[in-house]
């Protein structure tokens, strides 16, 4: 018998009941049981940070010639602070021990809100809104002020003007929820990227506090989108540093906000990371003002990747003249770092690059098994440095698949606050053995001079 039948057969009020059912629910159905239209597949990604609204901006040109499926801001997208002159002296002193005023104050909503338009506006930035999708997060410039973390009191409103300059849809749950971290699924099942981004400010304690990094409700939520479902490439946005902590073997001349200030919370991430299975986690990050990339091979069951990239405008090398950009190689060559990979593709011997750059990374996925390059390129779209490897090397369990015997292969495992004391204050001995052989040739060269003097008065004297 036919089902429609069956269903005469029912009672009158079943048949009712039955039909009004069916009236409703397939509206309710239509969403869950209907396949989502197909996904394109993203194989070239691009990101930065640190871009000032009122610099020129000739880097996107070569962000445009890269042609990303997507880009990621990674904070410091404007600079909305400001910052008072560095004095020791004076009715305002921002610097040394009479200090009577912080260097940096935020500005006003108004303010703000120019500043996002002038960095909207911007002609490459406008045609790769055009081209490609923008998605990214904050760090502490456009988070309202330098350096700062829960305490700041303008976040809910900084936040707002974030999502405005995203385009984020207005009912989205990022305009609502304390903080802007999200994360996003790309491509069609089997070439699948996830994106996490991360808010490191909105719940994060102070500098120095071992306290927390995330805030409870973030670490929550990133512990059920890393147990979620698999896909092949994770990229984990932070706005800082992951893997490096270029501060422990550069002090006191040089000091990074990064995840390895807080010791506890990054060994928490690795261990989550390793809790959940999931392969292919690559980590991006910012703030800078260089380029690097750097590589951890026993925090999870596969080397973890940190491609660095700052800034877009700002870096150390263009804030200085020659000089600097001289004085600044020959530091980050004496600065030992266990985790940074030295590569015969990099532009100089520190394998630092601090000039404008953007990161990009690029899948293909075509190759059998798919391979990644992560990159950095420089203003003119010339790679800086590169790294090339298969997927299939960053799996979490014994997956079957083809291993390449790394060139030049070394264990990134050593922490640099682990290193022996003399190389990890090397740049401090070479710091303060420089300044003795100045203080030296000065103290002898005035000696000389007071010496020349006395024996010119003696003979004056006489005379």
């Amino acid at each position: 018998m036919a089902p429609h039948s069956n269903l005469l057969s029912l009672p009158f009020h079943s048949q009712c009941l039955l039909l009004l059912l069916l009236l409703l629910l397939p509206p309710c159905l239509s969403h869950s049981l209907s396949l989502p239209p197909s996904s394109p597949v993203v194989s070239r990604i691009a990101f930065g940070s640190c871009a000032h609204q009122s610099s020129p901006q000739p880097i996107w040109e070569a962000i445009l010639d890269f042609d990303p499926d997507l880009f990621v801001w990674m904070g410091d997208n404007i600079y909305g602070d400001n910052r008072r002159p560095s004095r020791i002296w004076g009715p305002e002193r921002t610097v040394g021990p009479w200090k009577n005023v912080d260097r940096f104050f935020p500005s006003s909503e108004e303010e703000l809100k120019r500043r996002y338009e002038l960095a909207r506006n911007k002609t490459g930035y406008t045609e790769l809104r055009r081209r490609a999708k923008v998605i990214g997060t904050w760090d502490d410039h456009d988070y309202g002020l330098n350096d700062a973390g829960k305490e700041f009191t303008g976040k809910n409103m900084t936040q707002k003007l974030l999502m405005d300059f995203l385009d984020e849809p207005e009912d989205s749950p990022r305009r609502k929820q304390a903080g802007v971290y999200a994360s996003y699924v790309l491509g069609p099942k089997g070439k699948q990227i996830k994106v996490i981004l991360l808010d490191t400010r909105y719940h994060r304690d102070p500098l120095l506090s071992y306290g927390t990094f995330l805030g409870d409700p973030q670490w929550e939520w990133l512990e059920k989108e890393l147990k979620g479902p698999q896909t092949e490439l994770t990229i984990i946005v932070s706005s800082v540093q992951v893997i490096s902590n270029i501060s422990a073997t550069g002090n006191p001349l040089v000091f990074i906000e990064c995840w390895g200030h807080f010791p506890k919370e990054r060994e928490r991430l690795f261990k989550l990371i390793d809790d959940s299975k999931r392969s292919g986690v690559i980590f991006t990050s910012g703030d800078v003002h260089f380029g690097e990339i750097a590589r951890y091979d026993c925090g999870v069951q596969y080397p973890l990747y940190d491609i660095t990239s700052s800034g877009l405008t700002r870096s150390l090398e263009e804030e200085g003249g020659p000089l600097m950009a001289y004085l600044i190689r020959v530091v980050f060559w004496l600065v030992p770092s266990t985790m940074r990979i030295f590569s015969p593709s990099c532009r100089h011997k520190s394998c630092i690059y601090a000039k404008p750059n953007f990161g990009a990374i690029e899948i293909n996925w075509d190759a059998s098994p798919p391979r990644v390059k992560i990159e950095l390129r420089d203003e003119d779209g010339n790679s800086v440095n590169e790294v090339s490897f298969l997927l299939s090397e960053l799996q979490a369990n014994d997956v079957a698949g083809s291993r390449e015997p790394a060139i030049g292969y070394q264990q990134h495992c050593t922490l640099e606050t682990d290193l022996p004391w003399l190389l990890r204050k090397r740049l401090a001995l070479v710091l303060w053995a420089v300044v003795g052989v100045v203080l030296g040739v000065l103290f002898l060269l005035l000696k000389a001079i007071l010496l020349a003097a006395t024996k010119l008065f003696q003979k004056n004297k006489i005379d």
